[in-house]
């Protein structure tokens, strides 16, 4: 028998032996998750944070935490990982993550969305109607198509704001027109009060009232009064009264004014809401002028800057809770290790592990602002346990 025919049998034999091996194991490991010997992996915590921001999107940046109960690491090709991001049951954000890869112990997989701008909108609307409030979910969920087990978690952190709050005042205000025809002051305003009209998907409206006081002899006409309002310079919207108003002699009368500012603007106040080098990272100042037009009892009309009346205020929102990083906290299996967290596990549900399917939890996403989602992630995945992947979809996720 000529040698080569020997080492090749042998070597043969070998290989088949240890590929026999390899299969051994494989099935063992596989019925050992089938029979619960082993767990099953779950997501322990969730933290989001904004990426770099475009005139058109916005990267959501997601790290999860994958709990691996097991004392080896492993690649499981038909575990999935699904999250969405939803801001008042307005879905903003979904991704996956195919063929999950993770150490022992807690693994951190990173994960880009590009969530649309045009979505702001409709989220400000929802923020509105609600009172200035508005809760954040990120929805997770970790699932095997083989062994028919999928593990939930959700995270949920709520924020609050009062644009309109601190126009409540009744500080009396002098309104000067700087004019050689009358005597400063020409009006007080003695006190302004305001709140929020009827919200539409196109304009959100901020009702005002002016009570105003004529220290003069003679009645003064309030024909116009105009606003200009910007939210970190950009301009929001503009606009004027088209009704007079009389103030009578030693009297007080009501002016209300109603503001408008445009939706369609908001997206572009977005970018610069969360551009560090502007007013801070998700720091907006807004800004409301006024000016009114007032004719003296000589017919005479003067157009006067009603500064003392200049409204400011500063927004402030922290809406995915940065300040704490997940992977400051330990993991665990059950969902538990993250405050507002809620892990639960279910047998039986199998999940669809095709490539592409990025179905996640369900939500509340379709609302009155018709707002929606389809599925694209740009994935940049690793682990604490020295495992790295530089997937790159440049996904874009349309609403």
């Amino acid at each position: 028998m000529a040698i080569g025919s020997v080492v090749s049998g042998v070597l043969g034999g070998k290989l088949r032996i240890a590929l026999v091996g390899l299969l051994v194991v494989g099935a063992a490991v596989g019925g050992a998750f089938a029979l619960g010997i082993l767990g099953v992996p779950s997501v322990a915590a969730i933290g989001n944070t904004f990426g770099d921001v475009t005139n058109e999107t916005t990267t959501i940046e997601t790290d999860l935490v994958v709990s691996n109960p097991n004392p080896v690491g492993a690649t499981f090709d038909d575990v999935a990982v699904n999250y969405t991001v939803s801001m008042n049951g307005i879905e903003m954000a979904r991704g996956d993550r195919q063929g999950v890869g993770i150490a022992a112990g807690n693994s951190t997989i990173e994960l880009e969305t590009a969530m649309r701008n045009d979505a702001i909108p409709p989220w400000w609307t929802s923020h509105v109607r609600n009172g200035e409030r508005t809760e954040i979910v990120v929805d997770a969920t970790v699932a095997s198509g083989r062994l028919g087990r999928s593990v939930d978690f959700s995270r949920s952190h709520e924020i609050e704001t009062d644009l309109v709050g601190a126009f409540e005042s009744s500080e009396t205000r002098p309104v000067n027109a700087s004019s050689a025809l009358v005597d400063d002051p020409v009006l007080y305003v003695n006190e302004t009060r305001g709140g929020w009209g009827t919200v539409s998907e196109r304009e959100t409206p901020i009702e005002m009232e002016f009570d105003v006081y004529n220290p003069n002899l003679e009645p003064y006409v309030v024909s116009r009064i105009g606003y200009d309002i910007t939210m970190n310079g950009v301009e929001m919207g503009s606009g004027e009264t088209d009704s007079e108003t009389v103030i009578p002699s030693y009297g007080s009368e009501t002016v209300p004014i109603t503001t408008v500012l445009e939706n369609e603007r908001l997206d572009d106040w977005w970018v610069t809401h969360l551009d560090e080098a502007t007013n801070g990272h998700q720091r907006s100042e807004l800004r409301i002028e006024f000016y009114a037009v007032i004719e003296f009892p000589t017919g005479d009309r003067v157009t006067v800057p009603l500064d003392e009346l200049t409204y400011e205020e500063t927004v402030e929102t922290d809406l995915f809770d940065e300040g704490n990083d997940v992977r400051d906290g330990s993991g665990s299996g059950d969902g538990d290790a993250d405050d507002g967290g809620d892990g639960s596990e279910t047998d039986g549900s199998g999940t669809d592990g095709d490539d592409g399917d990025t179905s996640g939890p369900e939500d509340d996403s379709n609302t009155d602002d018709g707002s929606g989602t389809d599925s694209a992630t740009d994935d940049d995945s690793g682990t604490d346990g020295g495992n790295e992947s530089d997937d790159d979809d440049d996904g874009i996720v349309p609403l």
